[in-house]
């Protein structure tokens, strides 16, 4: 919704699993990025707890993993 960027993240910013809350121009609004336990946390997250705060109209989720380095000898 054109207007809510600032309510929204002000409302990101209260939910303790979310650590940074980027606004943007463009597309997307924000993103934010969460630290969650596992898949059932991260699917209450979004489904529950984002959809349901006025003014977010979309979600897009992406999982993100870290690449252990290779040891070198």
């Amino acid at each position: 919704m054109p207007g809510m960027t600032s309510a929204v993240v002000k409302t990101l910013g209260e939910i303790k699993e979310i650590k940074t809350i980027d606004p943007c121009w463009g597309n997307p609004d924000i993103i934010a990025i969460a630290q969650i336990p596992d898949q059932d946390a991260l699917t209450q997250l979004v489904l529950s707890r984002i959809h349901s705060i006025e003014g977010v109209t979309q979600t897009d989720t992406h999982l993100v993993y870290r690449l252990k380095e290779a040891r070198t000898k």
